[in-house]
């Protein structure tokens, strides 16, 4: 037992800590979808990729306890095609040119810039993080 996992503390109710998090999110979530709904319409299946990282799908949990680093959310980015990942620590308040900046050290850095990115983000969030690349 050496080396990076072996020196990782565990807490025991961590995994608690999450699901009661996400569960307060989750309703929060609901009240905020149900005042500002659109009009729904049948679901549209994403094309398959076909190279690999050129389609990504990125999503952030938040309201997590704060690490010693201060981060409180992870950044999840998902290559469509293999579904491996990545979960970046992050702060809620990080600004839009941080989250940007943090894309190109841990994403670009190693798969090149993906051509399509699947978000359920306000599209001024992708507007100011694609200017913020």
């Amino acid at each position: 037992q050496h080396g990076y996992w072996a020196s990782l503390r565990v807490e025991p109710d961590l995994i608690s800590r999450i699901k009661e998090a996400q569960k307060e999110d989750s309703e929060i979530w609901t009240i905020v979808k149900i005042e500002h709904q659109w009009a729904s319409s049948l679901l549209q299946p994403l094309d398959i990729p076909v190279w690999n990282w050129d389609e990504i799908s990125m999503d952030f949990v938040t309201r997590l306890p704060r690490t010693q680093r201060r981060h409180d959310a992870i950044w999840v980015v998902v290559h469509r095609l293999t579904k491996s990942a990545h979960f970046l620590p992050i702060r809620k308040d990080y600004s839009v040119s941080k989250l940007a900046e943090t894309f190109q050290q841990e994403i670009v850095r190693l798969h090149c810039t993906p051509l399509v990115i699947v978000s359920d983000r306000d599209p001024r969030f992708a507007s100011r993080f694609w200017k913020g690349l």
